[in-house]
Parts: C-alpha cells; sequence; structure tokens
C-alpha cells in the first residue's frame, strides 16, 4: 500500500471560516477519500496560521492575549470542519512548540548553506500597531495619529531569493507537473523570468512570532514560519515530500516561489505538486469582507444537508477556475441532480425491489449494455477525479444514472413479463457502483444508500450484488426542496452566523456601507406613468412608459405585475433609477429600473411621495 500526504492551506487566524475556507478543505478532503478509495495509507492535514502583528492587534482589540485570541479562532476552524464531517488526520499550529523548533532547523539548514545574511529593511512604519505598512506610499497617513507614517530602518535578516531564479526555472522545466492547472504554471514562469530579489524573512518590531533561537531579537517573519507547517504536520517521518499542496490561487507565490527556494537552500526534498485553484464568487462578485458578502458553509450544511453543499461545490465549479456561489444556484442543483438524478433512482429501483422481489436482489445478471455504460462511465470517473477534474467526473457518474433511468423506463418492470428481474439487477448493481464513485463527493448519502442495497461491507472499488441479498430499509436521501423557505431559511441561519463569528472576533456585524460618491452615482429621478400593459409570456412582468422629463419617455419592464394591475399604474408618479446600464427582457429594452419596498413575503410597494413632485426631479 502506498502512502499519499496531502495539505490544505494554512489558514491565518484574521478571519473565521467562510465558505471559501470550505471550498479548500471539502475538495481536499474528497482527494484523501479518491486515494483511499484507491488503497492509498493516506494523510490529510489542515492547520492555522497564527502570527503577526494583525493577530497581535486583534487580540488587543478584544482584550485578550495573542495566545487567548488565537486559541479561540484556531479551534474555530477545528470545531466547523467537525461540524462538516471533514476527516482532518492532523491539524497543525504554528503555536506549537515542535513547529518553532522546525522553522529554527529550517533557518540554520538555509544560513550554514550560505543563503541568510543581516541587512537593514526600511519602510513606513505604525507607530501605534508597531508595524510595517507594506501597502503604504510616502506621505500617507496613519488613521491611528492622524500624522504621516514614519520611515524607519530595522535589522533583518534576508533570504537569498535571488540565487534561485535559475534553479527554480530549471526544476519547474524539468518538473512540468509541479504546478498546476498549466495557467498558474504560467504565471509562476512570468514572475520567476523577470529575477527574484532577496526577501526579508524576520523582524526586529515584531513580538508576536516564532524567535530565531540563535538571536533572539528577531522573529520570523510570515511565511517562513508558515510554510514550515506542512512539514512539522508529519515531523519529516516517512511522509514528507508532501504529495499535494492544495491552495487558493491568491497564495500561489509563497507556495510555488518561496517554499521550494527554502527547502532548496535547506538541501530538503520539494513537494510534488502545488494545485491552486479558483476563487468562489458569490453571484459573480469575489467574495470579501469589505464587501460584506461572505457566505458561511454551516447554515447549508444545517438547512440542505453536508452532501449538498460538497456535491454543489465540486460539481458546479470547473476546479481550478473561478466559480460562483448563490443559493438559487444551490437549491436547483440539489433538485435537478439530487433530487429528481440519484435520489430518485435510489427510491424507484429499491422500492421495486421491496414491491416486487420481496425486498430480495433479483436472481439474474446485468444487462451487457449497461454493463457496458457502466464500465466506461467508471474508468472516465476515477481518471478525472485523478486530475481534481471533479466536475467532470461527476458528469461520468451522472452519464450512468441518466442510461439506467431510461433502462427501467423502456424495460417498464411494473408491467410485469420476462425482463423484470434483469431489470431490477441491472438497476440495482449500476446503483452499487454510483455509490462507490460517488462516495468521495457525497460520503454520507453513498453510505446510506449502500446501506439500502444490503450491502454490509466496506465501500470498496469492484465486486457486485449478490443475488438474493436482502436489502435494508427503504427511505429517501434527497427528498425535494421548496426553494423560497430553503433559501430564507439558509439566509436566516446565515445572518445568525454572521452575528455569532462578528462576536467571536470582537466586532459587530459588518455593515455594508456605501459612501457619499457611491450614492452620488446612482441618478434617481421622479416619472409619471404614462402606460403600462401585461408583457406576454411573463406573468411577473409589466412593460411600462414612464416620463421624466426627456424628449421621449423610458421603457421599463418591472416585476409587479402580481401586485398592481396596469390600469392602476396609468399617471401614478414613482421613482426610477435613470442611469442603471438597459437591459433586455422578453425582447424589450428596460431603460431604467422602478423603486419599491419589498414586504416581508417578497410583495413589492413602489416609492411615492405626499407632496406634489414634478417629473424630473431628482432624489439627492
Amino acid at each position: 500500500m502506498s502512502k499519499y500526504y496531502l495539505t490544505t492551506p494554512i489558514y491565518y487566524v484574521n478571519a473565521a471560516p467562510h465558505i471559501g475556507h470550505a471550498y479548500t478543505t471539502i475538495a481536499a478532503e474528497a482527494i484523501a477519500r479518491v486515494k483511499r478509495l484507491q488503497g492509498h495509507e493516506v494523510v490529510l492535514t489542515s492547520g492555522t496560521d497564527e502570527h503577526g502583528t494583525k493577530v497581535e492587534r486583534a487580540a488587543k482589540a478584544q482584550g485578550k492575549t495573542p495566545g487567548e485570541f488565537v486559541d479561540l479562532i484556531s479551534n474555530e476552524f477545528q470545531t466547523i470542519w467537525k461540524k462538516l464531517d471533514l476527516q482532518i488526520d492532523r491539524f497543525q499550529r504554528t503555536t506549537d512548540k515542535k513547529h518553532a523548533q522546525n522553522v529554527n532547523r529550517l533557518f540554520e539548514a538555509c544560513k550554514q548553506n550560505g543563503y541568510i545574511y543581516k541587512g537593514t529593511y526600511t519602510g513606513l512604519y505604525a507607530v501605534v500597531s508597531e508595524s510595517f505598512v507594506n501597502d503604504a506610499k510616502p506621505g500617507d497617513i496613519d488613521p491611528e495619529t492622524g500624522k504621516p507614517y514614519e520611515e524607519l530602518t530595522e535589522e533583518n535578516y534576508f533570504f537569498k531569493l535571488s540565487a534561485f531564479t535559475e534553479p527554480l526555472l530549471k526544476f519547474y522545466d524539468e518538473h512540468p507537473d509541479f504546478v498546476q492547472p498549466e495557467i498558474r504554471r504560467n504565471e509562476v514562469l512570468a514572475f520567476v523570468k523577470q529575477g527574484l530579489e532577496d526577501l526579508s524573512i524576520t523582524r526586529t518590531s515584531i513580538k508576536w512570532g516564532v524567535p530565531v533561537e540563535s538571536d533572539p531579537a528577531h522573529v520570523f517573519y510570515v511565511w517562513f514560519d508558515a510554510l514550515m507547517a506542512y512539514w512539522t504536520a508529519v515531523n519529516g517521518e516517512d511522509r514528507w515530500p508532501a504529495d499535494l499542496h492544495l491552495i487558493g490561487k491568491e497564495i500561489l507565490r509563497f507556495h510555488a516561489v518561496y517554499w521550494p527556494a527554502f527547502l532548496m537552500a535547506a538541501g530538503w526534498p520539494l513537494p510534488k505538486k502545488i494545485f491552486a485553484h479558483g476563487w468562489l464568487l458569490f453571484e459573480n462578485d469575489k467574495m470579501s469582507k469589505s464587501r460584506g458578502n461572505i457566505v458561511r458553509p454551516t447554515p447549508i450544511a444545517e438547512t440542505m444537508g453536508v452532501d449538498a453543499l460538497r456535491y454543489f461545490l465540486l460539481r458546479e465549479i470547473v476546479f481550478g477556475q473561478d466559480g460562483s456561489f448563490s443559493f438559487d444556484a444551490l437549491v436547483g442543483r440539489y433538485n435537478s441532480d439530487l433530487a429528481n438524478g440519484l435520489g430518485n433512482l435510489a427510491s424507484r429501483t429499491l422500492s421495486m425491489i421491496q414491491q416486487y422481489r420481496a425486498g430480495a436482489i433479483p436472481q439474474a445478471s446485468s444487462d451487457p449494455a449497461i454493463a457496458a455504460i457502466v464500465e466506461k462511465a467508471s474508468k472516465a470517473a476515477l481518471d478525472a477525479y485523478d486530475a481534481f477534474e471533479f466536475s467532470r467526473a461527476l458528469e461520468h457518474i451522472w452519464s450512468i444514472i441518466s442510461a439506467v433511468d431510461k433502462f427501467i423506463v423502456e424495460r417498464a418492470p411494473w408491467k410485469g413479463g420476462n425482463s423484470v428481474d434483469e431489470t431490477l439487477y441491472t438497476a440495482a448493481n449500476a446503483l452499487r457502483t454510483v455509490c462507490v464513485l460517488v462516495h468521495p463527493v457525497m460520503p454520507h448519502a453513498a453510505e446510506a444508500i449502500w446501506q439500502q442495497l444490503g450491502e454490509t461491507g466496506k465501500i470498496a472499488l469492484g465486486g457486485a450484488l449478490k443475488t438474493g441479498q436482502k436489502i435494508g430499509k427503504v427511505a429517501g436521501v434527497f427528498p425535494r426542496l421548496d426553494a423560497k423557505p430553503t433559501i430564507q431559511k439558509m439566509q436566516e441561519l446565515e445572518e445568525a452566523e454572521k452575528a455569532r463569528q462578528a462576536a467571536l472576533m470582537g466586532k459587530a456585524p459588518e455593515a455594508n456601507f456605501i459612501t457619499i460618491d457611491d450614492f452620488a452615482k446612482v441618478d434617481l429621478r421622479v416619472g409619471q406613468v404614462k402606460s403600462a400593459e401585461a408583457v406576454k409570456g411573463a406573468d411577473k412582468l409589466l412593460h411600462l412608459k414612464v416620463d421624466i422629463g426627456e424628449e421621449e419617455p423610458r421603457t421599463i419592464v418591472a416585476g409587479i405585475a402580481l401586485a398592481y394591475k396596469p390600469e392602476q399604474l396609468v399617471g401614478r408618479k414613482v421613482v426610477i433609477v435613470a442611469n442603471l446600464q438597459p437591459r433586455k427582457l422578453r425582447g424589450l429594452t428596460s431603460q431604467g429600473m422602478i423603486v419599491a419596498a419589498s414586504l416581508g413575503d417578497g410583495q413589492p410597494v413602489l416609492a411615492s411621495f405626499l407632496e406634489d413632485v414634478p417629473v424630473g426631479a431628482r432624489l439627492k
């Protein structure tokens, strides 16, 4: 049995876990399950990066010591991974004493080999937070003091990164799969080909970090400390080098340039592969704390189940590319693929076996045509898993479900006949294979269906259903969900979780504020409805002509038909957003948007005025 070691990123504790962290960890855990299915002895590690001035500052704001603060947030990561039932073999924290020893060991190895030297670092310094501000420019104001940042020079240890431009390029050439996907490899090559500059790896201005044992006035700075957690997590053992570092693309440079250079300098083995996936976008906008559009994973898991979240993230998004998340898409994918797909196949197959054959697997063999489809799709799915192409793997698995559904309809076992046994055995045996293949992505559902098939052993590749075997109690695995109440529940739980995490981080829930300049960009005008009519084929849409004081009335398509009849609107004063980009709806060009309040049931109520306001007046 071969060994396989893979890691998630070492997550920074300046923020509580959100769905972006969960996405990476779910993908890593799915890879671990695939490797175990293939017979590998797997170790999956995760962890938290707990040092630096941001942590010091966050702890101070809460009236806690840095140690107390990082204990709190690191525990939050571990707790949420358990809630999501993510099987992490080892969790490595950078505040661990053994980790500090190993960071110093790496430092001394690099130093002995001539790649560490002492020099000076000059930068803009924030006095109150006692830290360098890397993105500040001369003359920028420190918001804490109201004065310009001070230029400060301090003694640092430097790593000779400049010495590794050619060695790294040679290594990338000899190991073309080291950085994946290809687009990320090209980014790394372009960066290194520009030439590398030496890197400051210690600070004397930082207090919260791993001290340099041979020079305690210095504390290791950021990545020289954090990256070593991957080595510490297995403490060398016989697990190093790691087979895979799975990361987000925003930290690619540190893992694909700095980390291999540190290891080369020490004379230690390099990891075998670094795979950088894309960002998870919320309705096509990057999730970020500043935008206030972060989604937490636990409300989804509590409402729809852990497997639904896992399936959506790995099926909806092409791994390696940016992908979009929305609650609507989540519920839609659940109903189409899980409730109507896998869940329906399992329910109808097992129910027919219960009804027509007294709950025993029929004495028959699989239909050769379906068996060939299952064999081909199984191989394709496993190949896709090996390439981390989760979405494609699931497409192949669902091709089995589609083929078997069609086969059942064509055979119509409910009509009786000589082919009933073969039909039911073929469907059940294909369902068994689907359980095996889908297990890395949806372990709970796969286990449930496996047991309903009457299987008692561990889910494993190969094998077939035994004829005469009694099936278990039939129960629906993926009940169909009503979208509106399901989304509403998730959003309510999301708000509660947002508030809980904000309290945990010692701050009020983030408000999605805009500036006065942002507001000034919105051109709100008073208009008068000149005509209104229903849009053909659309129950909710009305086609309006609205006079806002221009030469021609504006054409506006508004989703208010369930609340207002066309004749109620003619002559009415309304507020519209006049500088909204036009868009096509049902073949009509909408040149603005009607402003309305939304009641608890989603009913729109148009904004209006008590006084008589002239057409075209701007709202300020």
